[in-house]
């Protein structure tokens, strides 16, 4: 999923997802359903991505990965340019996608980017790595992390003995 990913003039979202899911040969996903769960059977006969707003072309991603439904999915600033009544929706279809809600039986994986922090408020992850400076200076539990750096700042969480790789 791209941080700011193109419109595609002269294709369709209903198309699109269409195609994906023959490709896939999903015969169980409902597409409709997905679309509608996420707020998006309005944007059916759009262009992809054609005049959607920043909530708009995440959840639209967030429906082309849900019919993939890869194996690993890598999320690049999920929360970027969505507003507060989109980002609800975006994290619970992370959470689909990744199956959170079947931990015993999970078999997809996800690297999710994140500047903010802020999709964690929705989003449930295992664990999480700082990157600083190109290089990985600290691993630990994503939330505890995050509210060190929220509180302290980055630097204080590298420092933090629990945080090490």
């Amino acid at each position: 999923m791209f941080q700011r990913p193109p419109t595609i003039s002269g294709l369709k979202m209903a198309d699109l997802i269409n195609l994906i899911n023959l490709c896939k040969g999903n015969k169980d996903i409902e597409t409709d359903a997905l679309a509608g769960e996420l707020n998006m059977k309005n944007f059916l006969n759009r262009d992809v991505n054609a005049g959607f707003s920043g909530g708009e072309i995440k959840r639209s991603e967030i429906l082309q990965l849900l019919v993939q439904n890869p194996d690993l999915s890598l999320i690049d600033e999920p929360e970027s340019g969505v507003d507060l009544e989109n980002i609800s929706l975006v994290g619970n279809a992370i959470n689909k996608l990744l199956q959170k809600d079947l931990h015993k039986n999970r078999t997809n994986a996800g690297l999710i980017i994140t500047h903010t922090g802020h999709i964690l408020d929705y989003v449930s992850a295992d664990i999480g790595h700082l990157m600083l400076k190109g290089e990985l200076k600290c691993s630990g539990n994503p939330y505890d992390m995050l509210n060190v750096i929220r509180k302290y700042g980055y630097e204080k969480c590298i420092e933090c003995m629990e945080c090490k790789i």
